[in-house]
């Protein structure tokens, strides 16, 4: 069952840690004319039509007026053949959340929340250049959590500079007491040309040092298992029944359609994404000219991404569905890795142990192939 993705490229202001494509722009109505224009041009790339979730990103989406939000569902139904339990969600930050708008996202169609709290502390949340507070952010849980979608979400991070051990753990509390389904906890990470880059490297901010987010990491593990919100991806815990199934496909490698300016799209076999500009993206729909790049990946590469997204899950990576033996022709670093007791196979899936889900990225990259090792 396919999925679908809208990228919304706008935000009320940016946030010092992050380089997804956005706008600061309240002129808005250009870009979704053209994202529907697009959806309806490519909505044949769908193979059967059937979609099975449907998501929200940004951007901000929560600043589109809810009548938009309904529009773009509508459309997909008209379009596709959505399934009648799809799972439908919509990013939020906690400023824009409101009895009314929660009332009417549902409504529209909306499923599942997601909450972009980052933070309960307010020296954090301005330092990240949020636009909510810490009692936003515990309001808006308390709304979301009686407005009756079937599931939700927040977002926090760790890893934040000079962060103790002890501040992680009142962050997790807060989030447990407030009953959460399910939590995406990130690591900060230094992204090119943000505001945290160039903090960074004049030397104003001094980022965590490696041993204390491991340790933070250590901490979220045992604080989610405890309260029963099972490790299904490196950075998302939920209880059953709350995983999150649009991202689950990413991670398993089914096809999706990427809708809107810097928006990416995967059928199996390539990846298409779109210009990362809103001017650029609207101008080129409009005239029917190219707005996108696409590359056919290899067999080695669709290993190799398998591989990547695989192992960041609970399930690991179906060996029998690798095209190119990467065990065996990296035999040597693999049997180094089980030795340290980072992996191990498990029913033919290669799966991280949970001392290896400190290393996945770096376990998987180790496992690379390239088009000569065929």
């Amino acid at each position: 069952m396919a999925g679908l993705y809208l990228h919304i490229p706008f935000c009320r202001q940016a946030c010092t840690y992050c380089d997804f494509h956005f706008s600061t722009s309240k002129d808005r109505n250009a870009v979704l004319d053209a994202m529907e224009t697009e959806l309806i041009k490519r909505s044949k790339e769908m193979g059967d039509g059937r979609v099975g979730t449907i998501y929200f990103g940004g951007g901000t989406p929560s600043l589109l007026a809810p009548d938009s939000v309904a529009t773009f569902i509508q459309q997909a139904r008209d379009l596709f053949r959505v399934e009648s339990e799809a799972e439908i969600t919509l990013e939020a930050n906690p400023d824009d959340i409101s009895p009314e708008r929660l009332s009417e996202w549902k409504a529209a169609g909306v499923t599942r929340m997601s909450l972009g709290t980052q933070s309960f502390r307010d020296d954090r949340l301005k330092w990240m250049g949020r636009a909510h507070d810490a009692q936003q952010a515990l309001t808006s849980i308390g709304l979301i959590a009686k407005a009756g979608f079937k599931t939700w979400t927040i977002d926090l991070i760790y890893g934040l500079p000079e962060m103790a051990l002890s501040e992680w753990d009142e962050q997790l509390a807060i989030a447990l007491d407030h009953g959460m389904p399910h939590l995406s906890a990130y690591c900060l990470t230094v992204e090119a040309k943000t505001a945290l880059a160039h903090q960074v490297r004049k030397g104003a901010v001094r980022m965590s040092e490696d041993d204390d987010q491991s340790a933070q990491f250590d901490r979220l593990m045992e604080r989610m298992a405890a309260a029963g919100l099972e490790h299904y991806e490196i950075s998302n815990f939920g209880r059953p029944g709350h995983h999150s199934r649009h991202n689950t496909s990413y991670w398993e490698g089914v096809p999706y359609l990427g809708i809107g300016p810097s928006a990416h799209s995967f059928d199996g076999v390539s990846r298409r994404w779109n210009v990362a500009n809103n001017a650029a993206y609207v101008k080129a729909v409009k005239e029917g000219a190219p707005y996108w790049e696409s590359e056919k990946l290899s067999p080695a590469q669709r290993t190799n991404e398998r591989l990547m997204t695989g192992l960041r899950t609970s399930r690991g990576v179906d060996l029998d569905k690798l095209e190119v033996d990467a065990l065996g022709i990296n035999s040597s670093v693999f049997r180094t890795h089980v030795s340290k007791g980072y992996i191990n196979v498990v029913d033919g899936r290669l799966v991280l142990t949970r001392a290896g889900r400190h290393f996945a990225d770096r376990i998987a990259s180790d496992l690379f192939v390239t088009d000569h090792d065929r």
